[in-house]
């Protein structure tokens, strides 16, 4: 079985990134594709060092750092990939990889980070976040969003079978492509955490600091408990917003970007985790708790699924300061939880799991198709 695989970019180690690099622990001769690949040489080991196909986005001026900027041309450059040599197609796509075009002798499966959000539910969060949502620019983001939205209903159509990293993903599939999709939820490593020995009289929160983690909201609502004190790692366009926020309060602590050996630390030694984002998925709560430390999650999105209510961390019901606090107040008062039970729920989202889960429907899929038991002719 030849395979391919199709990544929309190479530009970093992120969520992503990591699923594709678990497919390569599978499919270890499989061929990768991408609309651009800047990964520098040090960079590629995740990716085994493979060479990578890439579309005519790589060659245009600016690219390296502005290559999000050609989202309109995407469509047509993820469709130039001649695949029809391979058996076995799987994209990897939260934008436009899911639309290469394939023959009806190949298997294409898709594992489906979320439809492209910005162009379907969250186009006016976009708009108003992007303050390009105005004028007469505003009107022809508006109208490229509009043929974007007809393309990606489209070419759904030539996806086989569709993965969600969630059942809230699961959920948004259905409602933007009415299709059905098995949920296989992506690889945290969980080996890398071990369960701090004692827990410190602090509140953790870290992510990229951009406006859907609401990070502003956190820092907010910890300005308001001077008692209580918050370390905030990161850093992104908010940075000064929140730095504002946080200005004249001693007992928020901005350590801005920090290598994965010191968010490690802090994530073992921390209270607790807050998290504030309607996220598709979440690593982060994931691997607090398989370092036996509790979450404090917004109750909508992936982290309802990861984190289990009362057992391994807790929710508050609404993205607001007041409710935040509340929540901080039912931790306090719930009293403390069990490390050891974190870490074993935590083991359930591990990179083992992932492997099996993964193998397991592809060979599936795999013989259904082959046999022809998915399709009535």
């Amino acid at each position: 079985m030849k395979v391919a695989i199709v990544h929309e970019w190479f530009a970093s180690y992120a969520g992503s990134e990591r699923v594709v690099e678990q497919m390569l622990a599978v499919y270890p001769d499989a061929d990768l594709y991408a609309l651009v690949d800047f990964l520098a040489e040090g960079d590629r080991g995740f990716i085994q060092n493979k060479s990578v196909t890439t579309s005519f986005i790589q060659q245009l001026p600016f690219a390296r750092r502005g290559f999000r900027q050609y989202l309109p041309l995407m469509p047509l450059a993820v469709e130039q990939f001649d695949l029809s040599s391979y058996d076995l197609v799987i994209s990897s796509s939260h934008a436009v990889a899911k639309g290469v075009i394939t023959g009806p002798h190949q298997l294409h499966l898709c594992m489906c980070y979320s439809p492209i959000r910005y162009a379907w539910d969250l186009q006016h969060q976009y708009l108003r976040e992007s303050g390009a949502g105005r004028g007469v620019k505003g009107w022809l983001v508006r109208w490229m969003l509009h043929q974007l939205r007809q393309w990606d209903c489209r070419t759904a159509n030539g996806v086989d079978h569709f993965i969600a990293i969630s059942r809230f993903i699961a959920r948004r599939i259905h409602k933007v492509y009415r299709r059905s999709a098995t949920v296989i939820y992506p690889p945290v490593n969980v080996a890398a955490f071990d369960i701090g020995d004692q827990k410190e009289d602090f509140y953790l929160a870290a992510s990229r600091l951009v406006p859907y983690k609401r990070l502003d909201l956190i820092v907010a609502a910890f300005a308001q408990m001077p008692t209580r004190k918050l370390i905030v790692i990161g850093d992104g366009p908010e940075s000064g917003r929140i730095q504002a926020i946080a200005a004249g309060h001693s007992n928020i602590t901005l350590l801005g970007y920090q290598p994965f050996s010191v968010l490690r630390d802090y994530l073992q030694r921390a209270r607790a985790f807050v998290f504030a984002a309607e996220e598709d998925f979440g690593i982060l709560p994931v691997e607090a708790q398989a370092a036996g430390t509790p979450v404090i999650a917004y109750g909508l999105g992936g982290a309802v699924e990861t984190v289990i209510d009362g057992k391994t961390g807790l929710f508050f019901e609404h993205q607001t300061v007041e409710a935040l606090t509340k929540g901080i107040e039912r931790f306090e008062q719930r009293g403390n939880f069990d490390p050891g039970v974190l870490r074993h729920h935590a083991q359930a989202f591990g990179i083992d799991c992932f492997r099996q889960k993964f193998s397991a429907f592809v060979d599936q899929a795999w013989m259904s198709f082959r046999e022809g038991n998915d399709i009535e002719y």
